[in-house]
């Protein structure tokens, strides 16, 4: 059965990093493009940044850019947000979603197979 589960959320200074992980079991995260999404209270779920399997292309959402990298460790078979500069703003759930597509919009969620169940990160001000 495919489940990616997410971990490493929490509480954290704004200014201050963090690091999720995304593991993936009964699919292989090399052949997907695995992207993060995030949802905050009384908001929509958002693109945060994804990471294509066809010529290692990534995308980022522009309020993350420049602060958050997205990588993968094909071997271990999961995937990371590396999350830097944080800021207040930046508090949701944070959810890790993949699909077999490797090309096309990013930020639709409709477009991925497997989703996460989610890991809380908290930035306090």
């Amino acid at each position: 059965q495919e489940q990616l589960v997410e971990s490493g959320g929490g509480l954290v200074q704004a200014g201050g990093s963090l690091r999720l992980s995304c593991v993936a079991s009964g699919l292989t995260l090399r052949l997907q493009t695995v992207a993060w999404f995030r949802q905050s209270p009384g908001k929509e779920r958002e693109f945060v940044t994804a990471s294509s399997w066809i010529g290692d292309r990534s995308d980022y959402a522009d309020s993350v850019a420049g602060r958050f990298t997205i990588s993968r460790d094909n071997f271990k078979n999961m995937a990371y947000l590396q999350m830097n500069s944080l800021k207040p703003e930046d508090t949701a759930v944070y959810y890790c979603a993949s699909r077999k597509r490797g090309l096309g919009d990013y930020s639709s969620m409709r477009t991925y197979d497997y989703w996460g169940q989610g890991t809380q990160v908290t930035v306090s001000s």
